[in-house]
């Protein structure tokens, strides 16, 4: 496994910003006390957005947990580790994604809207479709906030069908992701080793 400098890479993009988004940036457990603005909130969400998605479906939906009574009731139901970070985060946002994402295929694609009957009469491949293209989602918005200048900490470490029921009782949403978002403090011990292409990748 060999460290990555951005002057080996052939960038579109200065190496500061390949170096913001990917490789100084780290997964954070702990942050400073300023908090996360309304204005980096909908920063994250206006550069999520514009990743691809199949039939522009965006079905990945967002709930931002501020207030110290919506903590409590999400820090409940983090696993252990996760839960004096969550409850200390600026910001917190629980990452879901809609399994009635379908309904609103005249709104995201326009153009063909009928193509929202082949989801209608399959459920599976609608759910299927739901989580896949909301995982994806989930990358944009790491380095969405990357690109705002904050970093985050993506859990899955808590119960999905806890979270569920309360918060999203009756919705038909259904939470994949915690990510825990603010200012970081200095990482308290160094990167773990990445794989090289070699060891993951083949040509056909």
């Amino acid at each position: 496994m060999t460290t990555v400098t951005t002057e080996e890479l052939p960038l579109a993009i200065s190496s500061e910003d390949a170096e913001r988004l990917f490789i100084d940036a780290r997964t954070a457990s702990h942050f400073t006390e300023d908090p996360v603005t309304e204005d980096e909130k909908r920063a994250i969400y206006d550069l999520t957005k514009m990743g691809p998605t199949a039939f522009n479906s965006q079905p990945l939906r967002i709930t931002w947990v501020e207030t110290p009574e919506a903590r409590e009731r999400l820090v409940q139901h983090m696993s252990g580790g996760n839960q004096e970070k969550t409850r200390q985060a600026p910001l917190t946002a629980i990452l879901s994604y809609d399994e009635n994402w379908h309904q609103r295929f005249p709104q995201f694609l326009p153009a063909a809207p009928h193509l929202q009957g082949m989801y209608d009469e399959n459920e599976d491949l609608r759910l299927t479709s739901g989580k896949a293209n909301s995982h994806i989602q989930v990358g944009y918005f790491i380095v969405a906030a990357r690109a705002v200048g904050l970093a985050a900490g993506p859990m899955t470490g808590f119960d999905p069908m806890a979270v569920d029921a309360e918060f999203f009782a009756g919705t038909g949403k259904r939470s994949i992701v915690v990510v825990n978002l603010g200012h970081p403090v200095a990482p308290e011990y160094d990167r773990s080793p990445r794989f090289d292409m070699e060891d993951v990748a083949e040509t056909l």
